[in-house]
């Protein structure tokens, strides 16, 4: 993505509230059950809370009982990176936004046809826009 946002971290303290900046850019996780987005069904785009770069789409969007929003892909190829992840004694694949790298979650090899991916987000690292709108990308 050839348009990237870089800031400070004094400036991300500023911008994020705090469970934001703890998810996004301290690779933190909300606690299974309890975001905003995991039940809901509206039509529209999912964004980055840091940047509004749009992630996923809601079609995309799928129950898969972890307690978390799960997506089968990304919007394009480019809206998020994936990064190996080794922390807490476990191989995973981080998922992070591929404008701000902030981290939104982590991508798993379970999930339902046509990829088989489960895209695990978090909800606080993400707003929705509704179908027919869009959100600004945040610039510096």
């Amino acid at each position: 993505m050839s348009d990237k946002l870089v800031l400070s971290d004094e400036e991300w303290k500023k911008r994020l509230n705090p469970q934001e900046y703890q998810v996004l850019r301290q690779h933190g996780t909300e606690r299974p059950g309890s975001g905003c987005f995991l039940g809901t069904k509206e039509p529209g785009t999912y964004v980055c809370a840091g940047c509004n770069n749009p992630l996923f789409k809601s079609g995309e969007k799928f129950e898969s009982g972890t307690g978390w929003p799960s997506f089968t892909q990304p919007l394009k190829p480019d809206a998020v990176a994936e990064y190996r992840d080794v922390s807490y004694g476990m191989v995973r694949t981080e998922v992070r936004c591929g404008r701000c790298d902030g981290h939104l979650g982590h991508v798993f090899p379970d999930g339902p046809p046509p990829t088989g991916l489960r895209y695990c987000m978090n909800s606080v690292a993400m707003k929705h826009a509704p179908e027919g709108q869009s959100l600004p990308l945040v610039t510096k």
